[in-house]
């Protein structure tokens, strides 16, 4: 089964479960085959949680479970060293040690847990007793937060942000499709989710991912917007060079599952929001948004 396939199927098993948010649950499967990590935003009850289980079912893989609160400790996430029966040293291992990892409400855990997760996310391994322990591939986390203005909620720090390859703005559902959630809902018992795709496949959709072309037009439009987000007058601070590599994975992402050989620019337009909005720091007087900001990039650069 090729990634186009394997894409399709997963949508429509997923639009068995969840209202709408097309959008949404294809940047997550372009999260997967980009081999990277996103993060979902969105107010208490949009089905941010929801979405991301109902992915997770359709992979033959090991999927775990976080809940942030303010009292989550970084060994609750990536493990701990003890003594065993023998005196001797070991290390028991936390549930980031999966394939799919899930950590729900990340926002409210206290910054030396988030800090914890720095080397997990970016090099997919923990280090402990100065021995380096390989997580299980392929390894991709998704977390849930809710804005900052819920009571509760810690900021999150740049630099743990930029390891997402994706921030994904879960918004209200239309009156339409609230009202399918709730047909969904009153035969959800009798839902059973099918799996689609391995691990394997996974990993092989990642090996071909990297083999889609990306025109030199493509990357001189990236690289473009990149850095014209270090130079708006709005912008305290603009995306990092990371920012143009996750553009070009997740476009590659895009055109394996439609079934392309090449990413466009338009792959690059629908991606531009959620690959851009968690890296760039915007001035608190200048009155102008994110969003408002990467829509001006946009129309200036066609």
């Amino acid at each position: 089964m090729d990634a186009k396939e394997a894409y399709s199927r997963t949508l429509a098993e997923m639009k068995k479960h969840i209202s709408g948010k097309t959008d949404t649950i294809e940047l997550l499967f372009i999260a997967i085959v980009a081999n990277g990590h996103a993060l979902l935003e969105g107010v208490p009850g949009v089905a941010k949680t929801t979405m991301t289980k109902a992915l997770a079912s359709t992979i033959q893989a090991d999927f775990k479970r976080i809940q942030g609160t303010p009292d989550l400790e970084p060994k609750d996430i990536v493990g701990y060293a003890y003594l065993d029966d023998n005196n001797s040293p070991a290390f028991k291992k936390g549930p980031i040690f999966t394939n799919i990892l899930l950590i729900d409400e990340l926002n409210r855990s206290p910054p030396k847990t988030m800090s914890a997760l720095l080397e997990t996310l970016e090099e997919r391994q923990v280090t402990a007793g100065g021995v380096d322990m390989q997580l299980p591939r392929p390894f991709t986390a998704f977390a849930t937060q809710n804005p900052l203005r819920i009571e509760g909620t810690e900021p999150l720090p740049k630099v743990l942000a930029d390891r997402f390859i994706m921030k994904i703005d879960v918004d209200y559902p239309s009156e339409e499709e609230e009202k399918e959630m709730l047909r969904i809902k009153e035969r959800e018992e009798k839902s059973i989710v099918s799996k689609i795709i391995s691990t394997q496949d996974i990993i092989e959709y990642q090996q071909q991912a990297k083999l889609i072309k990306m025109p030199d037009d493509v990357a001189n439009y990236i690289t473009g917007i990149v850095n014209a987000t270090r130079t708006d007058i709005h912008v305290v601070m603009g995306a990092s060079p990371r920012a143009d590599i996750a553009l070009m994975m997740c476009g590659k992402a895009k055109a394996l599952i439609e079934g392309r050989t090449e990413v466009t620019r338009d792959d690059i337009k629908f991606l531009a929001k959620p690959v851009l909005s968690h890296r760039i720091a915007v001035r608190a007087t200048g009155g102008v948004g994110v969003k408002g900001i990467v829509d001006g990039i946009l129309a200036t650069l066609g």
